[in-house]
């Protein structure tokens, strides 16, 4: 019994978690699961980067493009948890091509552990929502994607850094379209976000691809009287230079090949990095810089213009922070086309979900607590009556068993039966007319031991035997009746613990819409028929305990008739072979 309702009990407990965390929203239809993997056994980061932008690159090959919007505007991305509903950016999203370019807002990638994301679509009345000021964190003060053609390029922060002269499109870079440039420097705006105080920190990145190396090229320019801040590119060799001061030489890049460069300043030291690992440091504090910037060649009106930058250019960002190493490598691993970072999984449709579905969905907590209690109630009517059922029926067969071992003994003693053991242990333990029997021999026995004639018992004696053999049958019919009065209980407390659950959900929805101003169908029918479901559940749990109390009232009367009977019949054949009226016998046949 104790089984039984530890099981149904885990059952339940690990049922319920399952219907309200199925899915995030019935109105998307496919999710994918994506995994991001940072550890040494995926992108190998190092550390944790904290809050990162992660590129989510979509393709037919792992990505059918099929029940999605054409414009993208029905993917949502979602934490793991099934509920945090994660910041994204659309950079390109092309069904037709079988392309997709996707900025997620991450907000701890970590490097101890993989973490998963879910990404919905297939809500053809989802509105867009992806938003580069809200993927990108506010420490960035500039991001290019140059995902527009031959326009100046726009800036997806909220700062609205946007290019102040217009790039050609360069198509087939790293990620998506970027930039070409060579004839003109790109410049950009003199806006207080961008301006560095001195002894600030910083961060640039971009992707850079020089079409010749044997060169001195200029990628991000910064004058500001006598303070300067140059990166570029001497021979193919990555420099930073500061106030005139240069770095030492660093690995060199290849012509025709994309480089990830970033160079970060924590306002004492300036790091450069290629491929996202540190690659020379330089001494030097970050200059005060409040004028124009240029990148890909020389700022107007500078005395010794440096040569332009000869080649394509992508994801130009930067920052008013110092970016962590393990964001840097991040960005250098993920974004490119072969990323170790990202794995998707096979995408999965949602079950049609039946009006029932909807209900749950819609349902409060204090419903849900009222189906708790009735859940609880179900699950200990039911082991009662699976346990009775058991026990009612071992009683049948054992009763079976004894009654034709005891109909064998006739004519012989009514003790032989307990004498021969004859009778196994099984129906010792199960048999209530055993139990029976057996008192009414030990209650022989005891006459015999003090002097009675057990040949010759008397009326008095007879219903001395059968007043002890009631007293068991009466606590064997406790026995059976044990833990029925909590079904009789479920039977009348059920309907009204759902009524009362039912109640309070209206109330509930009625000050709701009161609150809201709403009072149309469509505000108050979900809770109405979540309210009503909870008297549902009540009459669910009654009805099954009403019909299991009757069919096992119905059998354990059988089982209390059978011991009725056998007590009529031992005490008549008791009365019988060896009551008094047999020593009489003989003498009424010889008269």
């Amino acid at each position: 019994m104790r089984r039984i309702l530890f099981l149904a009990l885990m059952l339940l407990g690990a049922a319920l978690p399952g219907l309200a965390q199925a899915w995030w929203q019935p109105e998307w239809a496919y999710r994918k699961p994506i995994t991001l993997d940072a550890t040494p056994q995926g992108a190998a980061i190092g550390s944790d980067a904290g809050r990162a932008p992660v590129l989510v690159r979509l393709h037919t090959g792992n990505f059918g493009f099929e029940g999605v919007s054409e414009t993208g505007s029905d993917l949502r991305f979602v934490a793991g948890d099934d509920k945090t509903v994660l910041n994204h950016q659309i950079e390109q999203f092309d069904p037709l091509l079988g392309i997709a370019l996707i900025w997620v807002d991450v907000p701890s990638l970590s490097s101890g552990a993989s973490q998963q994301v879910w990404m919905y679509y297939g809500n053809p009345k989802a509105p867009a929502s992806g938003n580069g000021q809200l993927t990108f964190d506010p420490d960035y003060t500039l991001v290019y994607h140059f995902a527009e053609a031959n326009v100046p390029p726009r800036d997806t922060t909220a700062y609205a850094n946007h290019g102040q002269s217009t790039v050609a499109a360069a198509d087939g870079t790293v990620i998506g379209r970027g930039a070409r440039l060579g004839n003109a420097p790109l410049l950009l705006p003199a806006s207080p976000s961008l301006a560095l105080a001195a002894n600030a920190p910083f961060t640039f990145s971009a992707w850079i691809r020089p079409e010749q190396v044997d060169a001195e090229q200029a990628l991000y320019v910064r004058r500001d009287g006598a303070g300067e801040l140059l990166i570029g590119l001497a021979q193919g060799i990555p420099y930073v230079q500061v106030n005139g001061q240069r770095s030492t030489p660093a690995q060199p890049v290849q012509a025709a090949q994309w480089s990830h460069i970033a160079v970060r300043s924590d306002g004492q030291n300036i790091t450069l990095f290629v491929a996202g690992r540190p690659a020379v440091t330089l001494a030097a504090a970050t200059p005060a810089l409040n004028g124009a910037a240029a990148v890909g060649g020389d700022v107007p009106g500078a005395a010794t213009p440096l040569a332009a930058f000869n080649g394509a250019i992508d994801e130009l960002r930067l920052s008013k922070t110092a970016r962590p190493d393990a964001l840097i490598l991040a960005d250098a691993i993920s974004q490119g086309a072969d990323s170790r970072l990202t794995a998707f999984g096979a995408d999965e449709q949602q079950a049609g979900k039946s009006h029932f579905g909807f209900i749950l969905a819609a349902m409060p907590l204090d419903a849900w607590v009222v189906v708790f209690l009735l859940g609880i109630m179900m699950v200990v009517s039911w082991a009662i009556m699976i346990g009775k059922s058991r026990s009612y029926g071992a009683m049948a067969r054992a009763n079976d068993s004894f009654m034709a071992a005891f109909r064998q003994t006739a004519g012989a003693p009514l003790d032989q039966l307990a004498r021969s053991e004859r009778v196994p242990a099984e129906v010792k333990n199960d048999s209530p007319l055993w139990r029976l029997y057996e008192v009414a021999v030990a209650e022989m026995r005891y006459r015999q031991e003090r002097g009675y004639d057990i040949n010759a018992v008397s009326a008095a004696t007879i219903g001395a035997i059968r007043a002890a053999m009631d007293g068991v049958m009466v606590r064997e019919n406790e026995r059976m009746a044990r833990r029925m009065n909590w079904l009789s209980t479920t039977i009348e407390g059920a309907p009204y613990v759902g009524l009362f659950g039912t109640v309070i959900g209206i109330m509930l929805v009625f000050v709701v819409a009161a609150m809201a101003g709403a009072v149309d169908i469509n505000s108050v029918a979900p809770g109405m028929a979540a309210a009503l479901l909870c008297t549902a559940a009540g009459l669910g749990v009654a009805i099954p305990a009403l019909f299991g109390y009757n069919w096992l009232a119905a059998r354990s009367e059988a089982i209390g008739a059978d011991m009725a009977v056998f007590v009529d019949e031992f005490s008549t054949r008791l009365a019988e072979e060896q009551g008094e009226g047999r020593q009489h016998r003989p003498a009424l046949q010889r008269a």
